[in-house]
């Protein structure tokens, strides 16, 4: 094979900021290539000047499923191939479940799924034809457990893992991996105006939001600085997980939410059971 774990091609969607901005930067400094996207083109101008040729700067809008195929197919012909094709872009939709209207879900999944899968779609004949390949994916940890007033936002999550954990048996025999990368709570953008949208509220829930953000504000967050070296051993280790926490608050949250589940579920298990009926 033709790539070296000292040299990788990397392809990034929503690089102007947040953990896209962090990830593509940290490649670039330790000498890595990287096709950085961005909905503005001048918003990821600096990278240009900064790494020069090894940078290759796209416009590009997850949303518009013709433009992700050709970006990921200009990124591909430019560098020669791609090590690493990863899905970062996406947003939160703020607002209860009756609040947030059928429009405003459609249009966060449109970027945090639809436009994910366009990337991923365009992408696996190349890999395919190479041989190799890792898809990645910025999840969260929130697609194991949920919070309210971003419940939409969650549910987008749980079925992105749902795809990528589908995707890797499927492409195993192609020799291309799969990871989905778990942030906990960061100190990024993603918080921002920018990437949060905001569904019309009701009054009855002022309450309820109000208490949500506050205890959102008193939230320890993780340094996105630190997070660089964690995303590298995994994009070069031989065999990388299919889940990775980032941060270290997400494994005790996720194991008392499944320790939780799992006694609920044992409740039941008799009248579960009692349901199944007598096969014939």
């Amino acid at each position: 094979m033709t790539h070296q774990k000292d040299n990788k091609v990397w392809f990034i969607t929503g690089t102007s900021r947040g953990f896209g901005r962090v990830w593509a930067d940290a490649a670039l400094k330790r000498g890595d290539k990287v096709a950085a996207t961005a909905r503005n083109l001048d918003s990821i101008a600096d990278l240009k000047e900064k790494y020069g040729d090894n940078v290759l700067t796209l416009e590009l809008d997850v949303t518009n499923h013709n433009q992700a195929k050709a970006a990921v197919e200009q990124a591909h012909a430019h560098f020669g191939r791609l090590d690493i094709v990863f899905n970062n872009a996406g947003y939160s939709l703020v607002g209860t479940i009756e609040e947030a209207g059928a429009d405003d879900v459609r249009a966060m999944y449109e970027t945090n799924i639809f436009g994910a899968l366009a990337v991923i779609q365009a992408a696996l004949p190349l890999l395919r034809e190479q041989g190799y390949g890792h898809i990645l994916g910025t999840s969260s940890n929130l697609g194991h457990v949920v919070l309210p007033v971003i419940g939409y936002y969650c549910s987008s999550k749980w079925a992105f893992e749902a795809i990528h954990e589908s995707l890797a048996e499927e492409v195993k025999a192609f020799g291309i991996k799969v990871t989905i990368i778990e942030p906990g709570a960061y100190a990024t953008e993603f918080g921002s105006q920018e990437s949060l949208k905001f569904a019309p509220g009701l009054d009855v829930y002022t309450g309820f939001k109000e208490q949500f953000f506050e205890g959102l504000r008193n939230m320890e967050r993780g340094d996105p600085a630190a997070t660089p070296q964690a995303l590298f051993k995994v994009v070069d280790a031989e065999n990388p997980p299919l889940r990775f926490n980032l941060g270290s608050h997400n494994l005790p949250w996720t194991r008392a939410a499944y320790t939780e589940r799992l006694a609920s579920w044992e409740e039941w298990d008799a009248v579960s059971s009692s349901a199944q009926g007598i096969s014939k």
